[in-house]
């Protein structure tokens, strides 16, 4: 046992007791935590087994399903066949369900109340400053990079979110360049990353063959994940495709007023060179020799 596991497995056992999730009546709600979560998820918005199954981090389908059984004989949760798609199941709060969400969330108010109030303000600041770190990073760190077809809804997605904010921070309106099929992303001169959170794209970049070298483009982490070193696992991601694909040098270009993205290159080792495509919005050239 390290020192960092160490301190991560008394937080969780801790934790854990100080919230309940130990109880046989998860908050005096009558249904266990894992239950009870499922339960919340729905009325959150997870609509399918499928989300519920992808926000709770790839739970076995049939324990999901047991669960789900124990909620509709509680009259909590109404279940049916996709009329769109026969194999999946759509789930929703009944009427019940929704009385026992809305006193599920007024009991774990109640409960984080308890362990809130001994607390002085400055105590209180401190420890939702490094709760709100702490949940980032470990979110961070459970997150998966997948590769999948550049035409793929979840790439779609991402690309969009992409050339919206370089639109909104260059000062200009992009328009269909960076969507439909892009071949040079694809196998076998390429290949497309997305990272994904509760089912929504958080991180995405590509690499593919440009002039005999590889070349990394479309790197793109959302706002709110930035500073959980999502940008900098990417890269490294990408790096060891690219010498996948057998190129031992990378090069990627990227404009003056992304000092965030400009700072990770530099420190991930990458060194300034002069032009070497005709991008327009480009003003940083950078290379590196892959070990």
């Amino acid at each position: 046992m390290t020192v960092d596991t160490s301190v991560m497995r008394k937080f969780n056992m801790n934790y854990v007791r100080r919230v309940g999730a130990l109880e046989d009546s998860f908050l005096g709600s009558g249904l266990p935590y894992g239950t009870a979560r499922i339960l919340y998820e729905i009325g959150l918005g997870a609509h399918t087994v499928q989300d519920l199954r992808t926000r709770l981090g790839g739970l076995d389908s049939g324990y999901v399903s047991r669960m789900l059984r124990t909620l509709e004989s509680k009259g909590y949760v109404a279940m049916d066949r996709d009329p769109s798609d026969g194999r999946r199941r759509l789930v929703a709060l009944t009427e019940d369900g929704l009385k026992q969400w809305d006193d599920l969330e007024r009991r774990s108010e109640e409960r984080a109340h308890l362990l809130l109030d001994p607390l002085t303000q400055r105590q209180r600041d401190r420890l939702n400053e490094a709760l709100a770190t702490a949940d980032l990073l470990v979110r961070a760190a459970a997150i998966t990079i997948e590769q999948v077809d550049p035409r793929d809804p979840m790439a779609q997605e991402a690309m969009g979110h992409y050339f919206a904010e370089i639109g909104d921070r260059f000062g200009f309106t992009v328009g269909d360049e960076g969507f439909g099929d892009d071949p040079s992303l694809r196998a076998p001169h390429g290949a497309f990353f997305v990272a994904a959170s509760d089912g929504a794209p958080v991180a995405s970049g590509a690499v593919r063959e440009f002039g005999g070298t590889g070349e990394i483009k479309r790197m793109w982490v959302d706002p709110a994940w930035r500073g959980a070193g999502l940008g900098s696992r990417l890269l490294r991601h990408l790096e060891a495709e690219a010498l996948r694909l057998g190129h031992t040098v990378v090069r990627l270009d990227t404009r003056d007023v992304l000092s965030e993205a400009i700072g990770m290159y530099e420190r991930a080792g990458y060194e300034r060179i002069d032009r070497y495509n005709d991008n327009p919005h480009a003003t940083h050239f950078f290379r590196k020799e892959l070990g």
